[in-house]
This record gives structure tokens, sequence and C-alpha cells, in this order.
């Protein structure tokens, strides 16, 4: 399902046109990354949550040139879904 699917399904079970449905999407993912950009998890009830991960420094290896280099301490975003959310999709 597309972002542009979501949009449709939302408009046709809710009866608003889809360029507000669409503005609304688009602001609600916009908030969602700047809150993650800054650090701040977002945890939505019965749905799940978007948090930061730390991804600590490793080590690699440039097989092709024989090298090893070092990967840096990173962060990530990523999903956990609610237990609610969980139990429906199995």
């Amino acid at each position: 399902m597309t972002k542009a699917d979501i949009v449709n399904e939302i408009s046709k079970s809710t009866g608003i046109d889809k360029s507000t449905v669409l503005e609304t999407v688009e602001k609600f993912m916009g908030t969602v990354k700047d809150s993650l950009a800054n650090g701040q998890n977002v945890y939505l009830r019965g749905f799940g949550s978007f948090i930061v991960k730390t991804r600590s420094q490793k080590t690699a290896r440039n097989i092709s040139k024989s090298t090893t280099i070092i990967i840096p301490e990173h962060n990530i975003p990523a999903f956990k879904p609610a237990k609610v959310f969980m139990d429906i999709v199995k």
C-alpha cells in the first residue's frame, strides 16, 4: 500500500477531500521525522512507537581494497509495534 492508497482509503471512509487528507498525512510524517531528528520518540497508543536506536561503533572491511574501516556510532529510526497491533497481524 502506498501513501496515495492510504490517502484514498481515508478520503473514502471519512468523506474528506483528498487534498486535505494528503496535507494531514504529510504533516504527520513531517512531525514524526522532526521529532526523531531531535531525539524524541513518538508513541501512538494501540499502534506502536517510532524510536531512535543507537548503533555502536564497529569495524568493517572493504573487500575489494583489502582495507579495514571504522563505522562510527550513529542513530537510526526504528518502529516498534504495539502488542494490540502485533496480535491483529498474527
